[in-house]
Formats: C-alpha cells, sequence, structure tokens
C-alpha cells in the first residue's frame, strides 16, 4: 500500500519523515522563504512606534520588517533497509528594516552557510500500512555568528548584528524527533514531534532556546500522481540562555535581548504533492500562523513559504 504514492513524504515544510532502501539515494533541493511584519507584544499587535516603549524598556530602534530565504540540499543515503543517512548544508538570506525613534530608518542584510544538519533515520516499526521512524538528528556550528553592518549606525561605524540576523546558533545541537504514518487506499496522516537542544553556549556567551515542534497532518490522494495535505503545527521556542553576546546592548533594541527570543507559535499548513512519471517529487506548502504568544516585543510571522524538488534512484 505504500510504495510508489506521492504522499510517501511528509509535506514540504517538514523532514526526517521517510527511509529508503539499502543502496538508495535521494538528492532534493528544497527553499523555505519566511515573512515577517509587524510587531507584537505577548498576543497583541502593537504598531512599530508603540514597540519602541511597550516593555518598558525606551529601545532606541525596532524591527519593523524581515525576510528569510534559505536554500537547502538535502542528500539521503539508504545504509540498510532500517537506516538512512543524511545530511544538509544549508545557505541563508536575511533582510531586517529597522525604524529608529527619531523617524529614520535603515535595513540591514547577512547571507551564508547556516548550520549543517545531519544524523540517521531509523526504522523501528513497519507494516503494510504504517511506519514508525525514530530521528537521531544533530547540526553542526557551521553558521557564522558575529555577522557586523554600518547600516545601522547613523555614523557608518560597524557594528554586531542582533540575533535573529545571525546565520546560526554558534553550538552543536541535538535534534532528536520521531514520526508515525498511518496510510489509507486513497489517503494517510502523519504526527511528528522534532525537537532542536543546543548543547552548552557558544564562544559569544549565549545559547538559543530549545526548540519543540508537534505536526499532525492528512494528505488526501488525487488520482495516482497527486496528494492534497493539512497539517497543524504548535511550536514552542525557549528564550536564549546565558549571559548574552557582549557586543550587543540589550537596552537598544529588542532583537539585542535573549529574553525575547521564545514564545508559541500554532501554525496552519496548506500543501500538494505532485510524483513526476521518473518518480521525483515537487512538494509545495504554504503556512500561516493563526495564533502568536510572543515573549516580549518581537515581529510577528505572516507566513512561510515551503518548495522542493525530490528525486530518488
Amino acid at each position: 500500500m505504500k510504495e510508489g504514492r506521492p504522499d510517501t513524504h511528509a509535506p514540504a515544510g517538514l523532514m526526517g519523515d521517510h527511509v529508503h532502501h539499502q543502496g538508495e539515494w535521494m538528492v532534493e533541493y528544497k527553499f523555505q522563504k519566511m515573512f515577517m511584519d509587524g510587531n507584537r507584544y505577548g498576543t497583541q499587535q502593537v504598531s512599530d512606534v508603540e514597540a519602541l516603549d511597550v516593555t518598558g524598556i525606551p529601545f532606541m530602534a525596532t524591527p519593523t520588517r524581515m525576510d528569510m530565504n534559505m536554500h537547502m540540499l538535502h542528500i539521503m543515503y539508504g545504509a540498510t533497509d532500517n537506516v538512512t543517512l543524511y545530511f544538509m548544508p544549508m545557505w541563508m538570506e536575511l533582510t531586517m528594516d529597522h525604524l529608529r525613534r527619531n523617524g529614520t530608518t535603515f535595513s540591514t542584510y547577512n547571507d551564508g552557510f547556516s548550520d549543517l544538519r545531519f544524523g540517521a533515520l531509523v526504522l523501528l516499526y513497519d507494516t503494510e500500512c504504517s511506519d514508525l521512524i525514530f530521528n537521531f538528528g544533530m547540526s553542526a556550528p557551521t553558521g557564522n555568528i558575529h555577522g557586523t553592518t554600518t547600516s545601522a549606525s547613523p555614523m557608518g561605524a560597524e557594528t554586531q548584528m542582533p540575533y535573529p540576523m545571525q546565520l546560526g546558533s554558534g553550538t552543536f545541537n541535538f535534534r532528536p524527533g520521531i514520526t508515525y504514518k498511518k496510510y489509507w487506499e486513497m489517503a494517510s496522516m502523519g504526527l511528528q514531534l522534532q525537537t532542536n537542544l543546543p548543547v552548552g553556549e557558544n564562544y559569544r556567551n549565549y545559547h538559543v532556546g530549545n526548540e519543540y515542534q508537534l505536526n499532525w497532518w492528512f494528505a488526501r490522494r488525487v488520482g495516482e500522481r497527486a496528494s492534497l495535505s493539512f497539517r497543524t503545527e504548535g511550536l514552542w521556542r525557549d528564550n536564549y540562555g546565558g549571559a548574552g553576546d557582549p557586543q550587543l546592548n540589550p537596552n537598544m533594541i529588542s532583537t539585542a535581548r535573549t529574553d525575547m527570543r521564545g514564545g508559541f507559535w500554532f501554525n496552519l499548513g496548506f500543501g500538494g504533492i505532485y510524483q513526476f512519471c521518473d518518480g521525483s517529487r515537487l512538494n509545495v506548502e504554504l503556512v500561516r500562523p493563526v495564533y502568536q504568544d510572543l515573549d516580549g516585543v518581537q515581529l510577528e510571522t505572516d507566513f512561510q513559504l515551503f518548495a522542493s524538488w525530490s528525486k530518488a534512484w
């Protein structure tokens, strides 16, 4: 029942959900776009001007908009029928617009390799119509965390960019996860718990917060080659820990604060997969938050777009 159908892959915004037969390779290009516009204090939207003072800290500037593009190369290899190895180099492009207290604006930009993800997927349970897969995942700190800009200073001085504009975490992170999938003749569903757990602190005296993602999805086949999916996601993210980057002034802007990085998001995803005659797959998904509860004042997320093309042989 599971062979040769498009919905053996999860919606485009998820990974670590399927294994390959022994000796089989898969190459996937995945693109992710995240767009953030406007600030939120807890669950309430606030204007950009209000964001300067809403926390009781008179910030000198606030972010107003952020755009992230991520390009990922996902390579998988079936070491055995039950163990699939993978690694994923990623290239990230970040743009953030800002408003100063005096009414002037500026933008910052950063790009480069992000942290390298790698690991093994282990098929724990396998029947004709179900899978249970454990993800022994990790990431290595290949992303730069000391990016600077001259745009933030009116005098053009070089300054350290705040946390959201850095390309990596600066630490090795454990990324364990588990996925259960169930198949019927014309439909399937999945449940996945995925985590991101930093190990220690980086050389700039902080670590990113623990992250927990709980996803459920349902996919309906449309003919032999296509499927449509609906996904719900709960995302919990802790604030950053440690003393914080000594080059950042936490009273200048909210993005320089370690205690304004966490929150809870509840997201809905709508996607589709098309499987070509050669077995390759085009996978697209749009994800929008329906509830956001942020620690402190932060940019709210408007949408995320995921798209990928994959081929196994």
